[in-house]
C-alpha cells in the first residue's frame, strides 16, 4: 500500500502524467511486490524554470514513496531507485544527475490505510 509523490518541472500535460503514473505503478509492482490496486500515485507539476541545483535552472524530479519497514530487501530497493531514474530519465530527456528517488520505511505501527495499521493486518493474518 505505498503512496507515491513525484515533483517534476516540466510542461503539465494529462499524456505526461498518465505516462508518469504508469511508469511508477509498474515498477512499483514489478520490483517491490505491491499490489496495484492500493498503490496510490501523487504526479505533480511544477513550472519549468523553478528548479536550481546550483545556480543553474535545470529539468529534474524528486520522487517520494513511502512504504512498510522491512518489507523489501535492500537489493530490491536498489533495483528500484535505478529503474525509476532510468525510466523517467528515458521519459523526459536530459535530467539533472541530482534528481532524486528516496524511499522512506515507515513502521508498520505507524502506518496503514482504511483506518488499520499495517501491524494490525499482519497480526490479524496470522490468526486467521
Amino acid at each position: 500500500m505505498p503512496f507515491i509523490n513525484i515533483k517534476i518541472n516540466a510542461h503539465e500535460s494529462e499524456e505526461l502524467r498518465e505516462k508518469v503514473a504508469n511508469i511508477i505503478l509498474n515498477n512499483t509492482s514489478n520490483i517491490l511486490n505491491k499490489k496495484r490496486d492500493l498503490t496510490s500515485i501523487l504526479v505533480e507539476f511544477l513550472p519549468k524554470n523553478s528548479w536550481f541545483i546550483g545556480n543553474k535552472k535545470v529539468l529534474t524530479f524528486y520522487f517520494e514513496i513511502k512504504i512498510t519497514k522491512g518489507t523489501n530487501t535492500k537489493e530490491q530497493k536498489s533495483k528500484y531507485i535505478k529503474a525509476m531514474y532510468e525510466d523517467l530519465k528515458k521519459l523526459l530527456g536530459d535530467i539533472s544527475p541530482a534528481s532524486y528517488v528516496t524511499i522512506d520505511e515507515v513502521e508498520a505501527d505507524a502506518w496503514g490505510f482504511e483506518g488499520l495499521t499495517q501491524e494490525f493486518r499482519y497480526i490479524e493474518s496470522k490468526l486467521l
